[in-house]
């Protein structure tokens, strides 16, 4: 047995195809976490809980102690909500974590980002790591990421790894299939654009892998790579498809992003009077319609990462779920 992983958001969506894949190899994994139930099978097979806010500086370091690593995968990932929340959990989280490693020796910090850092609302077109940061981010989640990956380049006396996932999708995940789907099914959804916009998704296993492999690559070490299946998918096309396969009729009508980004950023200036999440931001017109593909090769060449899951099998384990 090796020495304890520890994964923050342990019992998250990536988190448990990453503790259970790391169990799988022999290694010793403690999940921190608030809510453990969707973990049940894990800390049964001899994963350890560890009940903590990435809020509470203490807990966060002190979950820190005698573990090889450390993978920081905990976040406040949404479409909208309060930007103090997202300060508070992605940003001052992320410095906890650091604190940690630095007060009890970690060999090695896995962080997860996203290429959510890079996107200012237009086409992106097989972006690399080095596409500068946007002037203005489109949403608050997407800026406090970048504030929590700047923390991170700056913690030069660690040894750090900064992964961008793209789009994670899989068993389990309850945030980009399950919401699309669920309004394709009220009757909420329309095309937004031209509907040819062509997007990069990644399963969750080969998340996973891409991690793995981070944990140990020397040539990783103080750098970020962008994670994605290496597929440029048409979104709609690939939507259409699900849905014709859980039998939802397609009542998408083409409507123009314009459009879509004016109605959007109405219901924004109403959910900051009200407090209640907006049926659409002007965020999520954006990753439904844009292009967005992105260059994987500096992970192939530095992780030896290799998406071993297709698109289209990732698609069918997650509907075998979905039903």
């Amino acid at each position: 047995m090796t020495s304890p992983i520890l994964i923050t958001g342990g019992s998250g969506f990536i988190g448990r195809h990453l503790a259970a894949r790391l169990m799988q190899r022999g290694h010793q994994v403690r999940l921190l976490g608030r809510n453990f139930a969707p973990v049940a099978d894990l800390l049964a097979a001899g994963a350890i809980a560890v009940p903590a806010d990435l809020r509470d500086r203490a807990a966060v370091i002190a979950a820190c102690a005698g573990v090889d690593a450390v993978c920081h995968v905990g976040a406040l990932s949404a479409p909208w909500g309060r930007r103090q929340d997202f300060y508070d959990i992605n940003v001052r989280g992320t410095q906890h974590v650091i604190t940690g490693c630095r007060q009890h020796p970690v060999r090695r910090l896995v962080a997860i980002s996203s290429p959510a850092v890079v996107f200012s609302g237009d086409d992106v077109l097989n972006a690399v790591e080095s596409m500068p940061y946007p002037r203005q981010f489109t949403s608050d989640y997407a800026w406090s990421k970048r504030q929590a990956e700047e923390l991170l380049r700056g913690a030069t006396d660690l040894a750090t790894v900064i992964l961008r996932p793209k789009a994670v999708f899989g068993p389990g995940d309850r945030a980009l299939l399950p919401r699309l789907i669920a309004a394709a099914r009220a009757g909420r959804l329309p095309q937004i654009g031209d509907g040819r916009n062509l997007v990069d998704l990644t399963y969750v296993e080969n998340v996973a892998h891409a991690i793995e492999q981070a944990l140990v690559s020397q040539a990783a070490v103080g750098k970020i790579y962008t994670i994605t299946n290496g597929e440029h998918v048409p979104l709609w096309d690939l939507l259409r498809n699900v849905f014709r396969r859980l039998n939802i009729p397609d009542r998408m009508q083409p409507v123009p992003i314009g459009v879509m980004l004016a109605a959007a950023a109405l219901m924004e200036t109403q959910a900051a009077f009200t407090g209640r999440e907006p049926l659409l931001s002007r965020y999520t017109v954006a990753i439904l319609a844009r292009t967005q593909t992105y260059d994987i090769t500096a992970a192939r060449r530095d992780l030896n990462y290799h998406p071993a899951i297709s698109v289209a099998e990732g698609v069918e384990r997650t509907l075998a779920q979905v039903g």
